[in-house]
């Protein structure tokens, strides 16, 4: 086996309770493929791997096994409640090398109020993760960690196996041919409460036409099913390959894997430095650079568009206020331009202020007027009315955080859950008082393309 330098730190971290200990070891290693390590798992780590790459391409994260679990249903004190946890379980880390973290990965769902069951019925509303088996690449440098929290005063013989372990994931990922996955074959494509979705669109800009909200966001699922169960490696393969210009991510919970390109990052923290993404307002793209470039200026000059956006940086900016000093923010968006669909974006930035953390920007941010509406409390009790599904980790918080506070969350947007055979892709638009029931359906289904083509399906234009 042969390793980069062999450089190998070793910390004990402080946790829950005096008895217990945090061992972390990493080493670095030559380049391997993320996918790669992913698949390496799917013998003995099943429904219990991440992967995580951000938009840059300059950071991704793959998880394989449990070391530790943060998950709760503390509604509202969830945030404050991972936060907690997660502080306790690190507070006494010693490094050497600040390039070496233990990082924890997961997502919070979109709403804990919602009791519809469906197809996260199980799912807690915090999941959270530090992996066994710790992948990061990052400026072209690759380091496998293995973490270990145990209460074992003697742990040498664990950490011992978990080395060889580590041996054979690594040669795996870095020897064995990159395995190449076909598409999946579809045997039924459902569109679940299609009536109801166009229906609750009048209901809903009647509401708004009344004053009752500004802006509420009514999302909707498809549902297909296949010929075969799909593992987790080749939905990924196709993700990762085919949408390179979005976070890419997957959650395995158990038979759920939940993945997604999303193109709108919620909150980003680098050495105190924090930066959000306002996305809000969208259409297609064009056949032709001419037609590509004359549906992007409708979208500037759109008068429905320029609203929806507006509303989603007044909210981001205040709580960047709130939260942040020498705050940054343009005058005015730009298009974001991805593989189906192009965005109004406006980057915000700032200075995190001296109690802010990632996590209470998480909590403060979420759910955007992008995800949920205007007003936040309003809006969401409209969804939770007129919504006939549990969006689970749809258009909610997904990503990572280490010990020193940095990390960085998307809004799992263009998102599916699968559950072996069974897929459940989500869409939703922002309804405004002159909204049209089957212009909204119509952009939905532009939303569900990049999801749909991984799955190994199309929809008409």
């Amino acid at each position: 086996m042969h390793y980069k330098g062999y450089n190998t730190t070793e910390v004990k971290v402080g946790s829950l309770n005096s008895k217990q200990h945090f061992y972390m070891e990493t080493i670095e290693v030559s380049r391997l493929s993320a996918l790669a390590f992913f698949a390496a798992g799917e013998t003995h780590y099943k429904g219990q791997r991440f992967y995580w790459q951000n938009r840059e391409k300059t950071f991704t994260l793959v998880g394989l096994g449990h070391a530790y679990v943060i998950q709760n249903d503390q509604n509202q004190s969830r945030f404050d409640a991972v936060e907690q946890e997660w502080k306790q379980l690190t507070k006494n880390i010693v490094q050497e090398e600040q390039d070496l973290q233990p990082i924890l990965f997961g997502g919070f769902t979109f709403d804990p109020q919602n009791e519809v069951k469906g197809e996260w019925a199980n799912f807690p509303q915090s999941y959270f993760a530090v992996a066994t088996h710790q992948l990061v690449l990052r400026n072209d440098k690759a380091y496998v960690s293995i973490n270990l929290i145990t209460d074992k005063p003697d742990s040498a013989k664990t950490f011992d196996a978990l080395r060889k372990e580590r041996d054979h994931l690594i040669h795996a990922a870095q020897v064995k041919e990159l395995k190449t996955y076909s598409k999946p074959e579809m045997t039924s494509y459902e569109e679940p409460y299609k009536e109801a979705y166009l229906a609750s669109i009048g209901k809903v800009t009647s509401l708004i036409k009344n004053q009752q909200a500004q802006k509420v966001v009514i999302a909707r699922s498809l549902a297909l099913q296949f010929k075969e169960a799909v593992t987790s490696p080749q939905i990924l393969s196709h993700v990762v390959h085919e949408q390179p210009e979005s976070y890419l991510f997957g959650l395995e919970h158990g038979s759920m894997l939940f993945f997604g390109a999303s193109p709108e990052r919620l909150v980003k923290v680098d050495n105190g430095k924090a930066f959000s993404s306002c996305v809000a307002g969208s259409i297609k793209r064009g056949k032709t650079a001419e037609e590509d470039e004359a549906l992007g200026q409708s979208l500037l000059n759109d008068t429905k568009n320029r609203g929806e956006h507006h509303y989603v940086v007044e909210m981001i900016s205040q709580t960047f206020d709130k939260n942040c000093t020498e705050v940054k923010l343009p005058k005015q968006p730009k298009l974001l331009k991805i593989r189906d669909i192009q965005h109004l974006y406006t980057p915000v930035e700032g200075t995190l202020a001296r109690e802010a953390t990632i996590l209470q920007l998480v909590k403060h941010l979420h759910p955007t007027p992008a995800l949920g509406g205007v007003p936040r409390k309003e809006a969401m009790e409209i969804i939770r009315q007129y919504e006939p599904m549990n969006r689970g980790l749809y258009a909610a918080p997904i990503g990572w955080l280490d010990a020193d506070g940095n990390g960085e969350f998307a809004v799992a947007i263009r998102s599916a859950a699968l559950i072996e055979n069974n897929a459940y892709l989500y869409a939703g638009g922002g309804i405004v008082a002159d909204s049209e029931p089957i212009l909204e359906y119509e952009e939905t289904l532009v939303k569900f393309r990049p999801m749909l083509r991984a799955l190994g399906g199309q929809l008409y234009e």
